[in-house]
C-alpha cells in the first residue's frame, strides 16, 4: 500500500537564506519530519485562494493545519485584545476554507495549536485571546501534563496523563458546533478537541512536532491510509453557528 499524502499548511512570510531576502512559504522542519516518521508523505500547502481549497483537499488523504499566528478576532466576532498578535489574514482565509473542505469531504484532519483554534472557529466557536502560564519564555517550547477525557478519540491514542511540548497564549472559549473537549491541562484549559465519529477531526493545543511521541500524528496518518484504501466517504458537518461570547475555558496560539 502506498503511503498516504498529508498536506501541511505553511506560513507566508519574509525570510532570509543565502543571498536572498524575500517572501517565502515557510514550514518548520519538525512538521514534515513528524508526518514522515508516522508513515505519511508530507506536502506543503502555502496560502492560496480559498475557492481552490476543495480541489486541493480532494487530492489529499489527510490534512494538518499547523501552528502560527493568532487567529484574527473578527473571525469569531470579537474586538482584538491588546495582547493579540498581528493578523495573518491570508492564512486565516485559506486554512478556514481547507478545514471546511476537509470536514465536508470526510478527509482526516489534525489541527495543531493555531490549527486547533481555527477548527473551533470554523465550527462557530470563540477564543480566549490571552491566558498566562502556557508559555515558558518567548521563543522557548515548554512542557506540561495533559489529561485525556475517557472515551474520546484522543484517549484512544494516548490513554495516559502525558507531558506535551507547549507554546500558546490563547485558548478555546466557547466550543464550536459538534466539538467536544478531549483533553485538559491541570488548570482546566482545553488541550484537545474533536468531532464525533464518523469524522476523524482532532485538534491539539500543544506541538507534537516538537517532541518524540508519534501517536497523535500516527493516528491521523492511519486514518488517512484507511480512507484512501476505502475511497472517499463524504460527511455532512453541521453549519457554522453565529459567534457569541462564551463561558468555557480553553487552550491557545502563537507558536511555530
Amino acid at each position: 500500500m502506498s503511503k498516504p499524502l498529508i498536506g501541511v499548511t505553511t506560513y507566508l512570510d519574509q525570510a532570509r537564506w543565502g543571498v536572498w531576502d524575500m517572501r517565502a512559504a515557510l514550514l518548520p522542519a519538525p512538521y514534515p519530519r513528524l508526518v514522515q516518521e508516522s508513515g505519511g508523505i508530507a506536502v506543503m500547502l502555502p496560502p492560496d485562494a480559498p475557492e481552490a481549497a476543495a480541489a486541493v483537499v480532494a487530492r489529499l488523504d489527510g490534512l494538518v493545519v499547523a501552528g502560527g499566528a493568532d487567529v484574527e478576532p473578527v473571525r469569531y466576532g470579537a474586538a482584538p485584545d491588546p495582547r493579540t498578535g498581528p493578523p495573518a489574514r491570508e492564512r486565516d482565509a485559506w486554512e478556514l476554507a481547507l478545514i471546511d473542505a476537509a470536514l465536508a469531504s470526510g478527509t482526516p484532519l489534525l489541527g495543531i495549536c493555531r490549527g486547533m483554534q481555527l477548527l473551533n472557529v470554523a465550527r462557530g466557536g470563540t477564543l480566549v485571546q490571552h491566558l498566562d502560564g502556557h508559555v515558558e519564555a518567548v521563543g522557548v517550547i515548554g512542557r506540561h501534563p495533559v489529561k485525556p477525557v475517557p472515551g474520546s478519540r484522543y484517549a484512544a491514542l494516548v490513554p495516559e496523563l502525558a507531558e506535551v511540548p507547549t507554546y500558546h497564549h490563547q485558548a478555546v472559549d466557547r466550543l464550536g458546533a459538534g466539538l467536544a473537549a478531549s483533553a485538559h491541562a491541570e488548570d482546566g484549559t482545553v488541550e484537545a478537541v474533536e468531532l464525533a465519529a464518523p469524522a476523524w477531526a482532532l485538534g491539539v493545543q500543544w506541538h507534537p512536532e516538537m517532541g518524540e511521541d508519534l501517536r497523535v500524528m500516527r493516528g491521523l496518518v492511519e486514518a488517512a491510509a484507511a480512507r484512501a484504501a476505502a475511497g472517499p466517504a463524504p460527511t455532512a458537518p453541521a453549519p457554522r453557528e453565529p459567534v457569541a461570547s462564551g463561558g468555557q475555558a480553553g487552550a491557545g496560539a502563537g507558536a511555530p
